[in-house]
C-alpha cells in the first residue's frame, strides 16, 4: 500500500454508480469488489466509525452496515 487506505481501493477503479444502488436495486457487484479488495478491512472499519448510513463499505450492504453501527454504540453504552 502506498497512502491511505482509500488510494487502494478496488472501488476507486470501478463504477462508483455500483456502490450507491438505488433503493430496491442490487449490490451484488459492489460486493463482489469488496471481496477482492485488499483494504476491505479498513474501508469497512472507516464506514462503521464515521457512521456511514449510504453506499456499499468493507462488502457489506446498507442494511447490514446500520446493524453494526447500532452493535458499535451498544457496545460503548
Amino acid at each position: 500500500m502506498t497512502g491511505s487506505w482509500e488510494d487502494d481501493a478496488l472501488c476507486a477503479q470501478t463504477d462508483p454508480e455500483a456502490h450507491y444502488p438505488e433503493p430496491g436495486g442490487t449490490s451484488r457487484d459492489a460486493k463482489r469488489t469488496c471481496l477482492a479488495c485488499e483494504v476491505r478491512p479498513e474501508c469497512l472499519e472507516y464506514a462503521i466509525s464515521t457512521e456511514q448510513r449510504f453506499g456499499v463499505w468493507g462488502g457489506v450492504s446498507q442494511q447490514e452496515l446500520r446493524r453494526l453501527v447500532q452493535a458499535r454504540h451498544g457496545e460503548a453504552a
